[in-house]
Formats: C-alpha cells, sequence, structure tokens
C-alpha cells in the first residue's frame, strides 16, 4: 500500500497537472467553449493508453536495447532534473508559442505535457522494479484521474490562483521533483555499484 501511494504521488508530481494549466489553456484558447470538454477528454485518454502501453512494454523496451534498470533510473533522473530546474526558475513572463487555430491532437497536450519523458521513464521504472504489474497499474489510473480533475478544471483553477498563485505551486512542485530526481540519480548509481556492469 506503502509502494503505491509513493507511486502516485511521484506520477502526480511528474504530470505536474497545475504547472501544464497555463499551456493547455493557451492551446485551447482558440477551441470553441463548447468543445474543449471533448477535445480534453480525448487527449487525456490518448495520454493515458500511452503511458499504459509503457507500463506493459516497459521491461520488453528495456530488454530489447539492453538497458539496465539503473541506467534508466540514472536516465530518468537527468531528465526530471532538467524539468524540475525549469518549473523552479520559470519565467512568468515567459510567452508560450500561441496555439494553433485547429484543434489540438495528440500534440502537444497528450504528448509531450501530460505524457512527456519524464512521466513515461517513471512509469517504466516502476514497471521494471515492481513485479506486480496491477499496483503500478492502479497507480498510473488513480495519478491520471488526479492529473485529469485538475485540467478539466483548467480554466477555473486559473481564474481562482491567478497567475502568481499558479507560478507558486508550479515552483514548489519543481523544488519537490528536484529532491525526487537527486533521488532517483543516487539508487540508480547505487544500484550500479552493487551489481556493476
Amino acid at each position: 500500500m506503502e509502494l503505491f501511494i509513493s507511486s502516485v504521488i511521484t506520477l502526480c508530481l511528474v504530470m505536474d497537472p497545475f504547472g501544464n494549466i497555463p499551456l493547455f489553456i493557451s492551446a485551447l484558447k482558440k477551441v470553441a467553449p463548447e468543445r474543449r470538454k471533448t477535445v480534453l477528454i480525448r487527449e487525456l485518454s490518448i495520454a493515458l493508453c500511452i503511458s499504459v502501453a509503457f507500463l506493459f512494454l516497459g521491461k520488453w523496451f528495456l530488454n530489447a536495447f539492453g538497458i539496465s534498470s539503473y541506467s534508466l533510473s540514472i536516465a530518468g533522473g537527468i531528465i526530471l532534473f532538467i524539468i524540475s530546474v525549469k518549473l523552479v526558475f520559470s519565467n512568468d513572463d515567459e510567452t508560450h508559442s500561441s496555439p494553433k487555430e485547429e484543434e489540438p491532437f495528440i500534440v502537444p497536450l497528450a504528448i509531450p505535457l501530460v505524457a512527456g519523458p519524464a512521466v513515461l521513464s517513471i512509469i517504466m521504472i516502476l514497471s521494471a522494479q515492481q513485479p506486480n504489474k496491477l499496483v503500478t497499474l492502479a497507480a498510473v489510473l488513480v495519478a491520471s484521474v488526479i492529473n485529469s480533475a485538475v485540467l478539466m478544471l483548467s480554466f477555473p483553477i486559473s481564474n481562482l490562483l491567478g497567475k502568481r498563485g499558479l507560478a507558486a505551486i508550479e515552483r514548489l512542485t519543481g523544488m519537490i521533483l528536484v529532491l525526487m530526481s537527486v533521488d532517483m540519480v543516487m539508487k540508480g548509481i547505487s544500484e550500479f555499484m552493487k551489481g556493476g556492469l
């Protein structure tokens, strides 16, 4: 149970729904209000399918390319560290690319904003380390539901918290992810030292 809760929290932090709110609002700004909910559900469903696929194919992926679990842990930690540093030192005045005229499809909402490199790396690490895939699957589903609930309320939450409130949450998330990324790298190094090449 402790591992399940830890996995859910980790995935929720890496998915960073509050940090993605401004990006989702930007991407959906020119989508008709009555279509936004449909587009969001579609994109979040695609992201979930990709995440579940990585969960079950993660071990095969590692074996097929001869990647050891400690290499994945170190690489995932580095990716997570880069993302977390960007969250901590993000510029409030930073402007993201303007949304396209047409509805966003898969890119950028499903990939890489929800099912990005860090999320997929974490899922593959959990898949490689957790023998019971059902526990990890449940963690992915719960984290996805929480992430989806926040993003479905993007516009109301943005209005409630304001720009500074969202920035504060984003920086706090970044600080937590920095610690998690360092821990992942250290665990990978520790595993390498124990097992060697």
